[in-house]
This record gives C-alpha cells, structure tokens and sequence, in this order.
C-alpha cells in the first residue's frame, strides 16, 4: 500500500511548473490589457494544476495497466511498481479532472462565455488519452504536439481571455513559447526513455526520430521558443525580450543533451528543463504587467 509521501511523489509535483507558468504569463497578458481578475487568475491556476495532476495519475494508470512501466529509468510509478491498485490510481486521475472541471465551470459562471466548457472538455479528454484508451496518441508520435495546445496555448489564451473577455494574438504566441518549453520536458523525457519505449511498442516522437534527431528537436524547441518571445516584444511591450535571459538557464540542460548523455544523465536535464520553464513563465508574466 502506498503511503502518502509516495502518493504525492506520484502526483510528480516537479511537473508543476508546467502548470504554473502559462496561467502567470496569461495573467500577465491580462494586466498588461488593464483587465486583470485576481478571483479567475485563481480560479484558472486551480484548473490548470488539476488537469497537471490529472495527467500524472492517468499515465501512471495506463501505463502501468498496459506494462510499459515494468522498468524506469525516470521517477517511479505506483502502479508499474505495485505500490498502489490501478483502480485507486484511476480513481486519483477522475478526482483531480474532476476538481478541474469544477474550477472551469465557475470561470464558465463567470464570464458566461459557454464556449469554454467545449475547451474544458477537450483538455480532460487530451489528458486521458494522451496514454489511456485504445490508442494512446502518446503512443503514435504525438505528445508533443499536444502538449504544445494544451499546456502552452490553451493556458496561457484561456487564463488570458477569462479575465480581458477578448482574443488577441499575442496570446497565442506567448502561448506558443511557453508551449515550446513544455514541449522541450517532453522530449528530454521521451529521449531518456527512448529504449524502454521501443522495447514496448511505445512509439513516442523520440523513438520515431531516433537520439541525434530528438537532441536537436529539444535544441530547436528552445531555440524557437526564443523567437517567440522576440515576437511577442514586438507585439506588446519591448519589456518582454528581458524574458529571453531566462533562456540562458537552458545552456547547460543543452549542454548534457548535445554531449551524447542518456538514460539517468538525462534526470537533471528535466529538472533543469522544468526550472527554465516556471522561471521563464513567471519573468514573462511579470514583465507584461509591467509593461
């Protein structure tokens, strides 16, 4: 039986920064509108870690149900490790959509704007079948590019318009850039589990590219995640190419992926990938509103 420490380790907390980070540059975009809305900041932080923990249990859930967690190389799993029954897991996943699912109805009560509840359906649906169901995009090659809409776009559009009640396209790209970064986790994530993966048929983005190609696409998504920011200076405030200086702390994660490092060498480069991002995030919100 798990314990409660081990419960939250399986909520992978270091995960956060990717829910943290779109809902502060959203935020940020909304106070530089003049129109920011402490309560539905709140409310979309609350959303945003939910559907975050969400997807952790649901992939420890189907994952470790279809045994393609028998061996980690990563953080452990409750299931895939026996330290927790699969239906318990599952039951953990439904309880934070569900608490997801409450916060984004009352945003929906908020802003009567009903259209939302479309997206807050698509966002629980991405999470649970990223590895769940009968064919697990995760498993096709096309996590990243999910992860780009629903943990980059999607927050940092929707924490946004929630409080402005409009649409503007700076929003999306500082979504974009902030999606580029997630999306970088991912890859090291996916670079470090290439061979396990294989081995299972689990054939992510990483295994179809193969390792020199992968290295370049976690190069690439930082280095394009830059140009975005760049983008949205000139699209809002010239405040925002400050932000880029937080890339900096991405030299030494590319560092360790360029020199050829693998399998548990690659631990720190997500770790270091997950601080870049809640960094960049919350220098990028904060430089909007100050602009």
């Amino acid at each position: 039986m798990a314990t409660a420490a081990q419960w939250f380790e399986g909520a992978r907390p270091r995960t956060l920064p990717a829910a943290l980070a779109p809902v502060a540059v959203g935020t940020g975009l909304a106070t530089y509108a003049a129109s920011a809305i402490p309560v539905r900041a709140a409310l979309a932080l609350v959303v945003a870690v939910a559907l975050q923990v969400g997807v952790n249990y649901a992939n420890d859930y189907s994952d470790g149900i279809k045994g393609t967690d028998a061996v980690r190389v990563g953080p452990f799993r409750l299931v895939g490790q026996g330290l927790a029954a699969p239906t318990r897991v599952r039951a953990a996943a439904f309880v934070s959509f569900g608490v997801a699912a409450v916060a984004g109805l009352a945003l929906v009560l908020l802003t009567a704007a009903w259209w939302l509840l479309l997206v807050g359906l698509a966002s629980i649906a991405a999470a649970w079948l990223y590895t769940g169901g009968p064919r697990p995009y995760g498993y096709a090659g096309l996590g990243e590019v999910f992860v780009l809409v629903f943990f980059g776009i999607v927050p940092v559009a929707g924490t946004a318009y929630v409080q402005v009640l409009a649409m503007h396209a700076v929003d999306a790209v500082a979504g974009l850039a902030v999606g580029l970064l997630a999306c970088a986790i991912l890859v090291a994530n996916n670079l470090r589990d290439i061979p396990g993966d294989a081995a299972v048929g689990k054939r992510t983005l990483a295994v179809r590219l193969g390792e020199s190609s992968t290295r370049l696409l976690y190069v690439g998504s930082l280095a394009c995640a830059g140009l975005a920011t760049i983008a949205v200076g000139l699209m809002s405030t010239p405040l925002a190419y400050l932000a880029l200086l937080a890339l900096l702390l991405g030299v030494p994660a590319v560092r360790t992926v360029m020199s050829g490092a693998s399998g548990p060498a690659l631990i720190a480069v997500l770790k270091q990938t997950g601080v870049l991002l809640l960094v960049y995030g919350l220098a990028l919100g904060i430089l909007l509103a100050l602009g």
